[in-house]
């Protein structure tokens, strides 16, 4: 006991860490008293030779509790007393996938949920690292007064942010939810387990489907004390509605992880992380919101919490349904080597495409008349314009997806694989009002990767207009596309005496 007995020098020193001015229910002094009662400072278990006797010595009610429910051996610790390895931090995206956010923030599961006031906390060594609790507002509603989509708090994720240190930690929360842990390291591989005791916590527990049954999805649905469920898959983290999972998923929580960790692998193969071996140890958040139908922010997807968005989100279509592929096509889109200005509505959409023909469902630039339209305004037309400057995203995105359908002719479907594992491997060629450099790296790599001399194909689709172009998109852009950019890209090309295509490609369709 000679460690506990040197660390409650500190404890006392911390005593009221964000309490916010209340005044406090529990006392740190007393709490940490008691510890002399347990065998570490997480009060994970009594110590040697405790007996029921020992109970009228303590000073805290909370730790007198839980001394009698570990006597006793009826302390439920699942999800309450738990280490935590932490979670790679962005800078190993960034290395493996030159991705920067959209993937979680809350990613540290702890399956509990702390009520809105004061609660305890034990941390154990945290060999010098820093960690704190999240406590998110998954379910947060819309500023009364205000249209959901002109909220002046934004429609992004609120939350609370609590540091920790070690030992007794008497916190104040502010809005009672679940709970996850901060910790991440540039060095996961390296960095120590922590020990964390949720005192006052209570389980709700979360969805392992790696490792639970179906059986224990609608056991915790049926017993969860939050709305909110998380689920954890092989590449997604979850944090939808309990009513609306139980409504299109109960009895299903193994077949709804599947289905979007098939959306995931079929991504991650478009992008060529699976072909590289650079998929990273990391999940995309898809969660709920109350402002907007669905969109993608630097926590990751949401989806509106109304009943036909969430069939959407959580139904049995995920795998094939365009919006959730299209929202983390939004996460896995590289910027800004394949996302420059005008492209935020492009690139995720070849994820998506891919993603939900091969699923076997109708092209969605076939089926909505998209090829004939961008071939009547761009092909077609008396003056061509500069391909960024189309308006309708869909009809921008045909010379994109055809450059695919002409590669998987030639039995080359891993093209924008290579193009991208290449773009990771290269620096990128300039951002904002620069990052126009990048389309025409784009169509060198294009003409490299198939050996094909495709000028011709990237002249009438208008990517070699030149003058000064403002595009508006999520950001203003001004691109001065120049004879000289111009000329240098199609002097490259025609340098590499790649043949031309045996076909025009400018008419390729689904």
């Amino acid at each position: 006991m000679k460690a506990l007995r040197m660390w409650t020098v500190a404890a006392f020193c911390c005593m009221g860490t964000a309490l916010f001015g209340q005044t406090p229910s529990y006392s740190t002094q007393a709490i940490t008293k008691d510890l002399q009662f347990f065998n570490d400072w997480t009060a994970s278990e009594l110590v040697k030779g405790f007996k029921s006797k020992h109970l009228k010595q303590f000073s805290s009610p909370l730790m007198r509790q839980l001394a009698e429910q570990q006597s006793k051996g009826d302390y439920q610790s699942q999800y309450l007393l738990n280490s935590y390895k932490p979670i790679p931090s962005d800078k190993v995206l960034e290395e493996k996938l030159k991705l920067y956010n959209g993937y979680s923030r809350y990613e540290n599961m702890t399956g509990v949920y702390l009520e809105q006031g004061e609660n305890v906390v034990l941390v154990g060594d945290l060999h010098g690292r820093h960690i704190s609790l999240l406590i998110p507002e998954w379910m947060r509603q819309p500023t009364p007064g205000f249209e959901p989509t002109q909220d002046p708090q934004g429609w992004g994720l609120k939350k609370q942010v609590i540091p920790l240190h070690e030992g007794v930690n008497v916190i104040y929360v502010e809005k009672a939810g679940n709970v996850y842990i901060d910790y991440f390291a540039d060095d996961p591989e390296n960095a120590p387990a922590i020990t964390i005791h949720f005192v006052t916590g209570k389980a709700n527990g979360y969805f392992d489907a790696e490792h639970q049954t179906n059986e224990d999805w609608n056991r915790l649905l049926d017993n969860a004390v939050s709305p909110i469920m998380d689920v954890k898959t092989r590449y997604m983290q979850l944090a939808y509605p309990v009513e609306y999972l139980k409504k299109f998923d109960y009895g299903k929580g193994k077949e709804l992880a599947e289905a979007y960790d098939k959306i995931m692998q079929q991504q991650y193969t478009f992008n060529g992380a699976l072909k590289y071996n650079r998929v990273p140890d990391k999940r995309i958040l898809a969660r709920v919101n109350y402002n907007y139908f669905m969109f993608r922010d630097g926590d990751g997807v949401a989806f509106l919490g109304d009943e036909g968005t969430m069939k959407s989100a959580v139904g049995a279509e995920i795998y094939t349904d365009w919006g959730v592929n299209h929202e983390i096509g939004h996460v896995m889109q590289m910027s800004p080597q394949l996302t420059w200005g005008g492209m935020t509505e492009v690139s995720n959409n070849l994820f998506t495409m891919y993603v939900t023909t091969l699923a076997g469902k109708p092209s969605r630039l076939s089926e909505a008349k998209n090829y004939e339209a961008a071939f009547k305004s761009v092909l077609d037309a008396e003056e061509k314009p500069f391909i960024m400057c189309v308006g309708d995203p869909f009809q921008k995105l045909v010379p994109f997806w055809q450059l695919y359908l002409y590669a998987k002719e030639k039995g080359y479907a891993d093209f924008y694989a290579d193009l991208m594992e290449y773009m990771r491997n290269h620096p990128h060629k300039g951002t904002g009002n620069a990052s126009i450099n990048n389309m025409y790296e784009f169509a060198k790599v294009t003409c490299d990767l198939l050996k094909t001399d495709l000028t011709d194909f990237f002249e009438a689709w208008g990517f070699f207009v030149t003058g000064t172009f403002d595009i508006g998109d999520y950001a203003n852009y001004r691109f001065e596309i120049t004879p000289k950019m111009v000329e240098e890209t199609k002097k490259y090309i025609a340098s590499k005496k790649y043949p031309k295509p045996e076909k025009d490609v400018t008419r390729l369709m689904d």
